[in-house]
């Protein structure tokens, strides 16, 4: 029997396809095959190819520079840019060409600025002369019609409490907002702080605009749990109470030690998640308690009050470290259907941020270590230049696409198998950039 090695069998295969082409060619054109695809025969010439350089188109538009990869796949929709480092709200065109612009005035924006489905805008701003403000501010919110005059008003802003960075509109015409709540270094000390600083703890508030009432509130101070000091609050194992919130998981001396971002809402049961950047975690709230049981644990539709009814991305927070860990410093809790979710995961020192889509479980469940019924991630998304440690979001477009706002940079669309097909940049400091359809309501309220 003759044996060959490798490097023999591959010269042979060389020198036989060398003859089939030398003897079946009509020109004398020559074909060359490497080493690496004789190795490598499964590899497909789609697989290989990339954007052609000379299909690749670059335009400058009013608002900043476009680059277009692969027209036929894009989106044509108009974006709703939050800009904060212009201070400014605007729809654009995908050329980067600008659709209107709201006139803000001197108010400033605190985060967040949705469009809503009568061409009004319910936006976050920046209060005056806050008695605490970290990244995110807020202290007042807004609706504001297509002239920029404020149809509505709410200032939340005082030594013991702000609103800040998010809000959402739910189906019943109220108005969820993020707030932070000030706990002296007292208070802080007696839960079982480890430092000895005043702390700002989340809360979330619901508005209703009709009466300017706070109708329902939850306070994640009534949901702490502590291993550092048994004399004091909350004292009792992280590992066993993962519904709740293990309070030295950060600990800052200038007190803000959750820094909530995002709020999205589940009409379908009656959830709120909340995004909790320190944490690098959403956390579930349930909203179908009533305020009183919301500062308990037990009671509304999943028998727990106020504390977790689910948490993901970060097992650590638990004492967990054998679970893998998703978020590192996350952004926008999208819930963009039933079950599904996009988060952006900033990437903090990785310096490199990453997109999920996660499939979330039927039974949101917590356990205790290890982390238990995690959710799916169904698609994600990174790039090498994919980073901003600040803001950013992704929101799914309807032909498949994903909208990802990179904060310090502009936006991408990105395909379902990754393929980027366009891209935004401009100086800036983007909060989040919405899709709206062109025959969107809210577009053909503004009537442009």
């Amino acid at each position: 029997m003759i044996k060959l090695n490798i490097t023999d069998l591959k010269i042979t295969l060389f020198f036989l396809l060398c003859t089939v082409v030398s003897s079946c060619s009509n020109d004398n054109n020559s074909i060359e095959i490497s080493e690496e695809e004789i190795e490598n025969p499964e590899t497909t010439e789609e697989e290989n190819e990339e954007t052609p350089i000379d299909s690749v188109q670059t335009l400058t538009g009013e608002l900043g520079t476009v680059t277009f990869y692969n027209q036929a796949l894009i989106e044509d929709h108009y974006i709703l840019v939050n800009d904060a480092a212009a201070n400014s709200v605007y729809l654009m065109d995908k050329n980067a060409d600008l659709i209107y612009n709201w006139p803000l005035g001197d108010r400033k924006i605190g985060n967040d600025v949705i469009l809503l489905n009568d061409g009004t805008l319910l936006a976050s701003l920046e209060s005056d002369n806050p008695e605490f403000a970290f990244g995110g501010q807020g202290g007042i919110i807004q609706i504001i019609n297509k002239n920029g005059e404020a149809i509505w008003n709410f200032d939340y802003s005082n030594t013991e409490h702000r609103s800040h960075h998010d809000v959402e509109l739910l189906p019943n015409g109220n108005i969820l907002a993020i707030a932070w709540e000030k706990m002296s270094a007292e208070e802080a000390i007696e839960n079982g702080y480890q430092l000895d600083n005043a702390i700002y703890p989340e809360s979330i508030i619901e508005i209703n605009p009709t009466t300017d009432e706070i109708v329902w509130e939850w306070h994640s101070k009534d949901h702490l749990i502590q291993n550092f000091d048994d004399t004091k609050l909350n004292f009792g194992s992280v590992e066993e109470n993962p519904q709740l919130i293990n309070l030295n998981y950060v600990k800052a001396t200038n007190g803000n030690i959750m820094h909530a971002n995002g709020i999205s809402y589940d009409d379908s049961n009656d959830l709120i998640y909340l995004s909790v950047n320190y944490y690098s975690e959403v956390w579930v709230i349930d909203h179908s308690t009533n305020s009183n049981e919301a500062i308990s644990h037990s009671g509304g539709n999943f028998g727990r009050g106020g504390d977790l009814v689910y948490r993901f991305g970060n097992p650590t927070t638990q004492n967990d470290n054998i679970t893998e860990r998703l978020f590192v410093n996350n952004h926008y809790p999208n819930l963009f259907e039933p079950g599904k979710i996009l988060v952006y995961t900033n990437g903090g020192d990785l310096e490199q941020s990453t997109v999920y889509e996660l499939q979330l479980p039927a039974d949101l469940s917590q356990n205790t270590i290890p982390a238990l019924n995690q959710p799916e991630v169904l698609w994600s998304f990174t790039d090498p230049e994919l980073y901003a440690p600040k803001v950013s979001g992704a929101v799914r477009l309807p032909n498949g696409n994903t909208l990802i706002t990179e904060g310090d940079f502009g936006i991408w669309e990105v395909t379902q198998e990754g393929k980027i097909v366009w891209k935004f940049s401009a100086q800036g400091f983007f909060w989040r950039a919405y899709h709206y359809a062109k025959d969107h309501p809210a577009i053909l309220a503004i009537d442009l």
